[in-house]
């Protein structure tokens, strides 16, 4: 079968060295197999299981923990952390990822494309919470055919907290004045602290929510014309909520529904939902600054477990350092220093 190959390619034009280099074969085994009659590949291959392989007990574990009630709804990337938490380590994402995929469970979850990533403009940088916040309006379905409810989230881009919403019948600065005000009272926002970063939208150059701002010492800030991408952290967050398995794929009954839809998901996303861009510690851990204690616990785990079987780590260990800053609309040098 081997020489067979190795014929037709060189008779098609290639050169058998080549050919022996990508079936990495040496050029004297092929001399060998032909004098011997050989025609089957007789290469045996490693000869030692690899010293770092698993066994079938923690390959059943890992299977029947990622597949448990808690975590089957669940990627690795967020089951691994979790866990570290607890102190426990059964294996690395991309060891999850290989077992699910040679078990034939690997699915997308999402009917949604992966997101990417592009330059903004008019970057601003948050180094703690409270610094840059990101707020936006989305449309709800209801049950009247062409009428809609109206979701309005701010957002803190730092520690991705949703830190004020509401739900309305209209789309109006006024309501977006109201949500924005009360939402830097119960953050004791003072004069000067806080940008604000909001699409192009009537409501959101509003005379009275320009005035609101005023008066409270907010910097506005906006994404360019008919450009909703940069304002990147809203829109990430509406497709967080749009794609939450317990979001109505009909519509909501009423505006009371709606509003009791979203507490219990702010109430998840807050307090549950580990975000993959703040090394998958909840929003409110990192707002209220428990985040660093989380990490702690975390990089604990992972040195035990290198501890443990040291074969299994080639280099140091998972890197669970708070991300310092995060960038709206980074530059590309804020983006070339890898801030988030």
């Amino acid at each position: 079968m081997i020489l067979g190959l190795v014929d037709e390619t060189v008779v098609a034009g290639a050169r058998q060295h080549k050919v022996c280099e990508i079936l990495d074969l040496d050029a004297r085994t092929v001399q060998r197999w032909r004098t011997q009659g050989i025609g089957e590949d007789r290469r045996a291959g490693p000869r030692q299981i690899p010293g770092n392989k698993l066994s079938a007990m923690e390959r059943a574990r890992i299977l029947e923990t990622v597949n448990s009630p808690e975590f089957r709804d669940l990627s690795p990337n967020q089951v691994v952390p979790i866990l570290a938490e607890r102190g426990t380590y059964l294996g690395s994402e991309s060891t999850i990822y290989r077992l699910l995929r040679e078990q034939g469970q690997m699915v997308h979850r999402e009917t949604s494309r992966a997101s990417t990533k592009r330059h903004r403009p008019d970057e601003q940088i948050a180094s703690g919470p409270n610094q840059v916040w990101s707020w936006d309006i989305t449309y709800l379905h209801s049950p009247i055919r062409g009428a809609f409810f109206y979701l309005y989230v701010v957002l803190d881009v730092w520690s991705r907290k949703l830190v004020g919403w509401a739900v309305h019948e209209q789309e109006s600065a006024e309501h977006a004045s109201v949500m924005i005000e009360a939402a830097c009272a119960r953050e004791g926002i003072e004069r000067g602290q806080l940008v604000l970063h909001s699409d192009n939208g009537g409501p959101m150059k509003g005379a009275t929510m320009l005035a609101m701002l005023q008066v409270l010492g907010v910097v506005a800030s906006f994404s360019r014309p008919r450009v909703s991408d940069d304002n990147p952290f809203s829109e990430a967050l509406f497709r967080t909520v749009k794609y939450r398995p317990s979001f109505p794929r009909g519509a909501f009954a009423s505006i009371e529904q709606a509003s009791e839809w979203m507490t219990e998901f702010v109430r998840w996303y807050n307090t549950e939902h580990r975000h993959s861009a703040i090394k998958y510690v909840t929003p409110d851990d990192r707002h209220s600054g428990r985040e660093g204690a989380i990490l702690e616990r975390r990089r604990l785990a992972y040195q035990t477990a290198r501890a443990q079987h040291p074969q299994r780590w080639s280099g140091a260990v998972r890197d669970w350092t708070p991300v310092a800053t995060v960038a709206l609309n980074p530059t590309e040098r804020t983006s070339a220093n890898e801030v988030a």
